[in-house]
């Protein structure tokens, strides 16, 4: 999976590495609560940087029998992804804060924004390949599973934290949910990874007229004219 899918390597260690950061500096004393929350912005910044250059890997193979479509999609997505990444940085350092936990709202406000966007990049995803009815492998499947119902979870959770829908005593429950919908992602793909299954069979079944197919030659023709 290191050489087919290397995004996807990236995102578990850099995802292992910065909740290990995050615990250590949460529990070491002579760590503040600002310094604490600046290492969990950068966390997130990296993090949601390395999910939109694996979504543009998934993208590449979903669609890989029509290379140009695949390149295309792949580098589009990872470049308006890191983009609104940053702009999601950038709008959450800038907003006006009310209190002294401005930064800590603001890390919600860019957790928020990331999960928002990446959500909507995999139902795009999942939607064009049900309607022009590509056939997902095995291994490609479940890691697309597990990230998007991570996803979505995570957006729900921290859209009610964010804006004020649940009582700062209630807080937790969410956060909670979100530590579970984790470890039931990596069990996922634990699954899809791990298991073989079962050999499918294509069916000769021809696509519609608006296949890929003409939309790959044409784009093959605007590209390499």
């Amino acid at each position: 999976m290191v050489r087919r899918v290397p995004a996807f390597f990236a995102f578990a260690v850099l995802s292992a590495l910065t909740e290990l950061i995050d615990y250590a500096a949460d529990v070491i004393p002579s760590v503040s609560g600002t310094a604490y929350w600046r290492v969990v912005w950068v966390g997130l910044f990296v993090q949601g940087i390395v999910k939109f250059v694996l979504i543009g890997e998934i993208f590449a193979h979903v669609f890989g029998s029509y290379e140009s479509i695949a390149r295309l999609g792949k580098y589009m997505i990872r470049a308006v992804g890191v983009v609104l990444v940053f702009a999601a940085a950038l709008a959450a350092a800038s907003a006006p804060q009310s209190n002294h936990f401005g930064i800590v709202q603001g890390a919600y406000l860019l957790e928020q924004t990331i999960y928002l966007i990446e959500s909507g990049l995999l139902v795009f995803v999942f939607a064009f390949a049900f309607y022009f009815h590509l056939v997902w492998d095995r291994p490609l499947l479940g890691i697309t599973l597990g990230l998007s119902i991570s996803s979505c979870v995570h957006l729900a959770s921290w859209a009610v934290i964010d804006n004020g829908g649940m009582p700062e005593a209630r807080r937790i429950i969410p956060v909670l949910l979100n530590m579970a919908i984790c470890h039931a992602s990596v069990l996922i793909w634990f699954y899809y990874l791990l298991t073989p299954g079962k050999v499918a069979v294509k069916p000769a079944v021809p696509l519609p007229e608006h296949n890929l197919e003409a939309w790959n030659r044409e784009l093959e023709r605007v590209l390499h004219p």
